[in-house]
């Protein structure tokens, strides 16, 4: 199986990068559905969608509104929407509000409480954690394709609390916002900083890392100052729209 970044930006699209899209083709999994949304059409591969929210920030759920036309065009059968309550709530009664967009939302609503397995049609279990230091709340999530651990990880600063849920995995996808010389900008809107992320990445023993979630106001090759990074951690790559990476490899 191949994960695809179809955005890999924060806060809001640029020229390089749209908001916050992850999706496995193969068996329909979404991770969030910011603006980089549009582009689950031209990777779909199965007849149902399985949607995975973090939080229900702008950047991460503005995609889900262009959904709407997946069954109609393009045959999609099902569209199940997974989060935590409130978030769910948000979608519907703010998102999909007739004032915002008076097309009723084309999902089923699941919603779990944060720490909760999920198991999937197809057998895959999906863990979520609950995270709490960004505004509102984020959830991670960590999963298992051919063999590989992969956790997912954004919207919050390093804090301790989810390291053990990310330990010894194969592959981890984590934000990083800001370079460490905007510390103060990170711990205020409760974001990753560099340095922060690789003492977790070093400390939790990943495989590898991705880095996502960048400063759209920031277009540089490395807009997070990686050298901070892999001289604490090497393997280390930061996502543009895009990546591929295929798990069988």
């Amino acid at each position: 199986m191949r994960i695809e970044f179809l955005g890999t930006g924060g806060f809001h699209p640029n020229e390089r990068r749209h908001t916050t899209c992850l999706m496995v083709p193969e068996i329909g999994l979404v991770l969030d559905c910011g603006t980089a949304g549009f582009r689950i059409a031209e990777h779909l591969e199965t007849k149902t969608l399985d949607l995975f929210l973090s939080h229900a920030h702008l950047d991460h759920i503005c995609g889900l509104t262009y959904l709407v036309t997946l069954p109609l065009i393009q045959g999609v059968e099902k569209m199940r929407l997974f989060g935590v309550q409130n978030i769910l709530d948000a979608v519907r009664d703010s998102l999909f509000s007739q004032a915002i967009f008076p097309v009723g939302p084309p999902f089923e609503f699941h919603a779990f409480t944060a720490g909760d397995t999920i198991e999937l049609a197809n057998g895959i279990e999906i863990e979520s954690f609950p995270l709490t230091t960004h505004p509102g709340g984020s959830t991670a999530y960590r999963f298992e394709l051919d063999g590989q651990k992969i956790a997912y990880v954004t919207d919050t600063t390093v804090d301790g609390t989810y390291t053990e849920f990310v330990r010894g995995a194969d592959l981890l996808i984590h934000e990083c916002y800001f370079p460490d010389d905007n510390l103060e900008w990170a711990k205020t809107t409760g974001h990753t900083h560099t340095s922060s992320l690789a003492r977790l990445a070093k400390d939790a023993n990943v495989g590898r890392l991705v880095v996502t979630h960048v400063d759209p106001l920031n277009l540089d090759d490395d807009p997070i100052g990686l050298d901070a990074l892999t001289r604490v951690y090497p393997n280390v790559t930061i996502a543009d729209d895009g990546l591929t990476i295929d798990l069988a490899k």
